[in-house]
């Protein structure tokens, strides 16, 4: 009798392992019934980059970039003394390479500082 119940029980494991026939939340027909995904914008670039920078420099035309005006080259400074990236400040290879060499040139004669002030003074970064 014990045989019976469990060959009986066996099929109908097997029968919910593998249904006949289609799912029942399974939508029926073509996908023709879908709303059509929404437009985009042409033109639209990625969600996080935005627009492209564009070097000043290279707007400007400059040549050469000047040591001694320290007033436009400390938009190219942080507070913290560190000269900016590229990524941040948006210049191009060339005129990177040319405001980094001024920027030093004006540190060593002391038109802009090598570090920021409050560091000097608190001492948050104590010598090795």
């Amino acid at each position: 009798m014990s045989e019976t119940t469990e060959e009986a029980a066996q099929p109908a494991a097997n029968e919910a392992a593998a249904p006949d026939g289609p799912r029942p939340d399974a939508p029926a027909g073509p996908r023709s019934d879908r709303p059509p995904p929404p437009r985009r914008r042409p033109g639209g670039g990625g969600g996080r980059f935005g627009r492209r920078r564009v070097c000043s420099f290279c707007v400007d035309k400059a040549v050469s970039i000047d040591y001694k005006d320290a007033g436009k080259l400390r938009r190219y400074i942080s507070d913290r003394g560190k000269i900016e990236p590229r990524r941040k400040t948006g210049t191009c290879a060339r005129h990177q390479r040319m405001l980094t060499i001024a920027l030093k040139r004006a540190r060593h004669i002391a038109l802009l500082p090598f570090t920021a002030q409050h560091i000097h003074v608190t001492g948050v970064f104590p010598s090795r």
